[in-house]
């Protein structure tokens, strides 16, 4: 694989750690600035939004540029975005600062995704989304401990400003190792790129990426409580089982590529029906301690499997004009999947408690499998004859 693949990784490394980080700093914003952790929790849901918006608003703003340009651009807000965060005297400021960093979100990695599948052969596309979207699957396991780690001991500023850090060496790899890539949409008009929004196999590919990480947050987002509580772990064992998750989720990130590679709709299928079925074990497993660690390695794995599919999927399926807008859109799927997840999640437990979150976590991928089922029967279906001239 060319180094400039891991240029797109380490900015995806910095994306990562910049959404997640906070997290684990609730406690230390919130008594600095003065607001109540609900409150501070919001600079979650105000990135996501960011992410979702920004996705189109970036791309399109952005579609008749060199995709290298947009690289730099982008990396370039996510850096000054991080520092304003780390500057920000006051909530309101941060939130602004945190929607500004989310807005260089969706297009980065959507616009990444093209140019990753462009420097490598037909043969290999998928397994080089696989490796830029690794810096994700690390930052899970290593940039956000260390953030939370960083922001405990020295004040929450201080991760943020080691984010900026980040963004300026990515910043700076991408204009090193990324070569000049020539965007095809640079002379097509605007209605030619939002047109392949309204492919039917597009918009079936959008909906199927959204089940699936519906399923995947509506677990994820609470499984601290259900290790502690139905598991019957202490507070302290959490961060080290999630290490587990993230060391699943590296494996099944490589594998999904590969997967992607080789049979392209099969593994859109499997990936979804193997993490359905890893989050109905986990009904049972949260009942015993070794079982539950095994299957939240599983479904690390198994969730990031369907990362390389889905977006592939959608790339394949938006060729030509406005690829890059349909992959950035594929983007804000996958956060507004994560959104509706953690918000179905907590619907779960206030109705029907923890236990029952990992089985009715499992019905949004299995929806993502029929909707893919539809889609895939559509890409099967023969041409209409057009009628003989009279």
């Amino acid at each position: 694989m060319p180094l400039a693949l891991y240029a797109l990784t380490a900015g995806a490394f910095g994306i990562g750690v910049t959404e997640f980080v906070i997290m684990g700093l609730l406690i230390e914003v919130g008594g600095d600035l003065g607001v109540s952790i609900p409150a501070a929790g919001l600079l979650i849901s105000g990135y996501a939004l960011g992410v979702v918006l920004g996705a189109p608003i970036m791309t399109i703003a952005t579609s008749r540029w060199p995709r290298k340009t947009v690289l730099l651009v982008l990396m370039g807000i996510f850096t000054l975005g991080n520092l304003a965060c780390a500057l920000a005297p006051d909530y309101w400021s941060l939130m602004a600062a945190r929607v500004l960093t989310a807005f260089a979100h969706g297009t980065f990695f959507g616009v990444g995704s093209v140019v990753a599948t462009s420097l490598v052969p037909e043969n290999k596309k998928a397994s080089a989304i696989s490796i830029m979207f690794a810096g994700l699957t690390v930052a899970t396991i290593f940039g956000v401990p260390f953030g939370t780690w960083l922001g405990q001991g020295y004040g929450w500023r201080a991760t943020f400003y080691a984010v900026t850090l980040v963004g300026m060496v990515a910043m700076a790899a991408v204009a090193l190792l990324v070569p000049p890539v020539k965007a095809p949409e640079e002379h097509s008009k605007l209605s030619d790129d939002l047109a392949v929004l309204a492919r039917p196999q597009v918009l079936l590919g959008l909906l199927t990426t959204i089940l699936g990480w519906i399923g995947i947050f509506a677990l994820f987002t609470y499984v601290a409580p259900i290790l502690t509580k139905i598991s019957g772990f202490s507070d302290a064992a959490v961060s080290p089982i999630l290490l587990v998750f993230g060391a699943g989720a590296i494996v099944g990130n490589l594998a999904g590529g590969r997967l992607a590679d080789r049979w392209p709709a099969g593994s859109v299928f499997g990936s979804l029906l193997a993490l359905a079925v890893t989050l109905v074990l986990i009904t049972f497993a949260a009942h015993n301690q070794v079982a539950v660690i095994i299957a939240i390695a599983l479904l690390g794995a198994t969730a990031f499997a369907t990362a390389s599919p889905l977006q592939m999927a959608v790339l394949r399926k938006a060729e030509g004009a406005g690829q890059s807008l349909a992959s950035s859109f594929n983007i804000a799927a996958f956060n507004l999947g994560n959104a509706i997840g953690a918000w179905l999640g907590g619907a779960v437990i206030a109705h029907g408690g923890l236990s029952a979150v990992p089985w009715v976590a499992a019905l949004a991928p299995l929806a993502g499998v029929a909707v893919a089922l539809i889609a895939n029967r559509a890409d099967r279906a023969p041409a209409p004859v057009p009628a003989p001239a009279e």
